[in-house]
């Protein structure tokens, strides 16, 4: 059975729109396959560990640097229980808005995370990077107060959907969709603006 996780990047609740587009598309994916098994993450609910000295130190042995002991295996048996959850599922859904022109610091968090050689991506000094996700995609609604696409440069620049499309493509994920709901405060109709994106996300 096909699987989808559902990210949920903003503390907002219900009140937040990227939650709600998400949701939306979600609910239009599950009355399209009955089948579909969704699996939500609250990022804001969720216990993520912080990727300190014994997971980084782990991580770098991969590199060649430093050996493998019990502390940074203990460490590094958590960061794959939780990349694992990650790539177990087929599509990945994440609502986001947009914070100081980037993602909010919990998703970033959980990128840190679960971005490990030899699990989403592997490394070789000549060819480079190397995503391993193979067969997956990616929807990802974007949400900002101000800016917009084809703003002028004093509301603000987007490294918001152009880091998420980039980390997807690192790590092999290349059918990716991105549905915008921007701006919410300098059009004359958000609304619309809104009913849009939704009908969009509907229509996947």
């Amino acid at each position: 059975m096909p699987t989808l996780l559902h990210i949920v990047a903003s503390p907002r609740g219900s009140a937040s729109k990227s939650n709600a587009l998400a949701e939306t598309f979600v609910t239009a994916q599950r009355a399209k396959d009955p089948t579909l098994q969704v699996d939500r993450l609250d990022l804001w609910d969720e216990d993520l560990p912080a990727f300190d000295g014994d997971p980084a130190a782990a991580k770098m042995t991969f590199f060649g640097v430093g050996e493998m002991d019990p502390a940074k295996e203990q460490a590094w048996s958590e960061v794959a229980r939780i990349t694992d959850r990650f790539m177990a599922a087929d599509h990945i859904v994440i609502g986001v808005p947009m914070w100081n022109g980037g993602i909010p610091y919990r998703l970033k968090h959980y990128i840190d995370i679960i971005t490990q050689p030899g699990m989403l991506f592997s490394f070789d000094p000549e060819a480079g990077y190397s995503g391993l996700l193979r067969n997956r995609k990616a929807t990802v609604v974007t949400t900002s107060g101000v800016w917009f696409e084809g703003a002028d440069a004093k509301y603000g620049s987007d490294f918001h959907s152009t880091y998420l499309k980039w980390w997807f493509e690192t790590i092999g994920i290349t059918d990716v969709t991105i549905v915008r709901y921007q701006p919410s405060l300098l059009t004359d109709d958000p609304q619309a603006g809104y009913d849009r994106a939704q009908a969009a996300l509907t229509a996947m």
